[in-house]
């Protein structure tokens, strides 16, 4: 059976010098990548463990690590940084996991004393160029499905984050189809964005450019501006992807817009950029336009954890506007007669402590729709969209597309159930007053129709974030906790506006 590991040495074999991983303090050729690998997966089999959880920063340790479990046969289970305490429980707990690998455990040993996780001394592993540390656990053992190679934890919008159980062949066929799609190559340089905790950037920005023979550009988080669940250091970001040479990237929305607006303010295009996929949320149709009015090769792509992450993407060969592409080899989609998007092929094998997942389709909780091309067009979260009281279904992430790329406002939320016109409740940006948010609001409203427009609005409290409960770890608002949050102020707006008419 062909894997990602097998696959790699293939191109160890016929390019042993080739540079396969890189950051600012390690070099790893392809042949040094595979005897990394194959030392640290020896040294993991030593110490009898099965279910291992990862807790590091992106870099090549956190790669090898990953790629040594897929040797070793373990499962790996990501922990996701913008994890809280009581969800790093949930996850050890859920999964069983015997041991972690990290990078500071003066840090993570006291979170586990604090979290009555029952432990062992840490045990340094060094491994050539490699160094990791190793905590022994020791929680009840939980039965895995067969052949899980990786438990990929969603935040999801509410309750507890689930695991999703995932096959290394799953992966590799996933895996294989990007790097066919997006015409990888082994002169490309893949610049990792995104935490490799994220299933995203593991897929797409560490197997199917190694799968392709390319080198992956692997920073710290830091070093490509990221702070915390959301914060951004815009120029030191620009700079990153400029002096990395990349030819690819993997962004969420929120980092197109931010290098967007940097280029229109006067920074460098990264011109050495060939493609630069676009996904973990829905991404404006206007936000794709100025990037491509600045040459930008931004294609908007789709996906989810339970498929594998990646299913359909825009290309520079075959591309539509407002779409988010064809799919790719692998995958197949129907619509059920309500819209809602079904999808088979790379599936996982089910959710953590769930009956298997045995059914040939999985429904995505997307509405949509394929036009007679053969692009995906996205309309909403099924469970998202709402019907006014004029009985017109509205979409709210529609509507915030639209708001989100106008630069008075960092985040918002739209409701509108029953009612007869939209509210929004914006996080505005550092010295937005009401007149500008207000500016902001009309001219995405000149992008809708009259059923969608925003009709009043409030200002939030605070930003939305994974620490007070209001956004999800892949930049999605937690909807039913914003409104629980600002209901009052919400029903005050449609009580001014209906004693105003009457």
């Amino acid at each position: 059976m062909q894997t990602i590991i097998t696959a790699i040495t293939q191109q160890a074999e016929r390019s042993p010098e080739s540079i396969a991983i890189e950051s600012k303090h390690a070099i790893f050729t392809y042949a040094e990548l595979m005897s990394e690998i194959a030392s640290f997966a020896q040294e993991l089999r030593q110490y009898n463990v099965h279910s291992v959880a990862l807790l590091a920063d992106n870099g090549p340790a956190w790669c090898i690590a990953d790629l040594a479990c897929l040797q070793a046969e373990l499962t790996l289970i990501p922990i996701p940084h913008f994890f809280t305490p009581s969800q790093i429980a949930h996850l050890i707990h859920r999964a069983g996991i015997d041991a972690i690998l990290c990078q500071q455990p003066e840090q993570l040993l006291p979170l586990l004393s604090s979290l009555h996780i029952d432990h062992a001394s840490s045990i340094d592993l060094r491994i050539n160029k490699l160094s990791m540390q190793l905590i022994p656990l020791h929680v009840q053992a939980v039965a895995l499905p067969e052949a899980c190679a990786k438990i990929t934890f969603t935040s999801g919008s509410t309750g507890e984050p689930k695991g999703v159980c995932l096959q290394a062949s799953v992966m590799h066929t996933v895996s294989t189809s990007l790097a066919q799609v997006t015409a990888a190559q082994a002169d490309d340089r893949h610049l990792s964005l995104l935490p490799y905790a994220t299933l995203l950037e593991n897929i797409g920005g560490l197997y199917a450019p190694l799968l392709s023979g390319a080198t992956v550009v692997s920073p710290s988080l830091a070093d490509v501006g990221l702070s915390g669940s959301s914060g951004l250091d815009v120029q030191r970001f620009v700079n990153i992807l400029v002096e990395s040479k990349a030819t690819t990237c993997i962004m969420i929305p929120q980092m197109l817009h931010a290098l967007i607006a940097a280029i229109e303010a006067g920074a460098p295009i990264p011109h050495s950029l060939r493609f630069i996929a676009v996904g973990g949320a829905p991404v404006s149709k206007q936000l794709l336009q100025r990037a491509k009015q600045l040459a930008l090769p931004a294609f908007e792509g789709y996906g989810l954890s339970e498929a594998s992450s990646v299913v359909a993407v825009n290309s520079p060969s075959a591309y539509k506007a407002g779409s988010v592409g064809k799919l790719l080899p692998h995958a197949k989609v129907v619509c059920a007669d309500d819209g809602e998007i079904l999808v088979k092929g790379g599936l996982f094998s089910g959710y953590l402590g769930d009956a298997p997942f045995s059914a040939s389709y999985w429904p995505t909780g997307d509405i949509g729709y394929i036009d007679d091309d053969g692009f995906l067009f996205l309309s909403g979260r099924k469970k998202h969209i709402f019907i006014t009281a004029f009985g017109r279904n509205v979409s709210p992430e529609w509507v915030e597309r639209e708001l989100g790329i106008e630069p008075a406002i960092a985040q918002c939320c739209v409701f509108g159930e029953a009612r007869p016109f939209n509210v929004a409740v914006i996080v505005a940006r550092e010295h937005a007053d009401a007149p500008l948010i207000q500016q902001s609001i009309d001219r995405a409203n000149l992008q809708l129709p009259d059923y969608a427009c925003v009709s009043a609005w409030l200002v939030a409290d605070e930003a939305f974030t994974v620490a007070n409960g209001l956004w999800t770890g892949t930049g999605r608002a937690r909807r039913d906790f914003i409104f629980k949050q600002y209901q009052t102020q919400i029903e005050q707006l449609y009580d001014q506006t209906s004693t105003k008419e009457t």
